[in-house]
């Protein structure tokens, strides 16, 4: 089955060949390469969501109810297969599995990733949504101890704007659109020795923290 989006059911055959060549590899890549699972997600369009919710709260941001995840360690043939049956959802991540997320300001992540790099700190994966914020892929845990690490580090108290995303949570994996806002780009690319093992939050905190409050 397929799903409609603007009350157009997209289930044709040429539709499918072009889903499975381009956005059906990157699901592939994503589960089979760097092991994350990835779910269908709905798309907005002029502010209205593909869900069919005329109230939604997050339109084009979401997860599709109806369809199921694409597993992690699924090759690219299964991959392919299975992202067909949704062509034209979004791809999205599940946060809180194989990695939380440090959300900043694009700016201030920007500066801050310069400053990491120089400094030889581990660093996973990075995106930038068109939202201006800067997405670090850390290792599960980060939201559940983000307050007590900024408490630890003295920056508890200093209003910055940086929040951590955990279990429950979902974001937009590149190159899908965001909202209806544009598309969701890599700053940082996932590489091997880090796509599955990001790094611990509390190695990353400081200099993010710092950037953040300079900003």
């Amino acid at each position: 089955m397929g799903f409609t989006i603007g009350g157009i059911r997209e289930m044709r055959s040429g539709a499918r060949r072009r889903h499975r060549g381009t956005e059906g590899t990157a699901v592939a890549e994503y589960t089979g390469l760097w092991g994350w699972a990835v779910a269908p997600g709905a798309r907005a369009e002029a502010g209205a969501c593909s869900c069919g919710d005329p109230v939604c709260p997050s339109p084009g941001a979401h997860p599709l109810g109806f369809a199921g995840e694409v597993p992690a360690g699924t090759g690219l043939d299964r991959a392919a297969d299975a992202w067909a049956r949704t062509p034209g959802a979004a791809m999205l991540l599940p946060v809180g599995r194989s990695f939380d997320v440090l959300d900043v300001a694009e700016q201030a992540g920007r500066r801050a990733l310069v400053r990491m790099e120089r400094m030889g700190l581990p660093l996973g994966p990075v995106t930038v949504t068109p939202t201006g914020r800067a997405q670090f892929f850390v290792a599960p845990g980060a939201a559940a101890e983000l307050p007590e690490l900024l408490y630890r580090m003295g920056w508890d108290d200093a209003g910055l704007d940086l929040r951590a995303l955990g279990p429950g949570t979902h974001i937009t994996a590149p190159p899908s659109d965001l909202g209806g806002l544009g598309p969701v780009r890599w700053l940082r690319s996932p590489v091997l020795d880090t796509a599955a093992a990001p790094p611990q939050a509390r190695l990353l905190l400081g200099t993010l923290a710092y950037v953040c409050h300079r900003s």
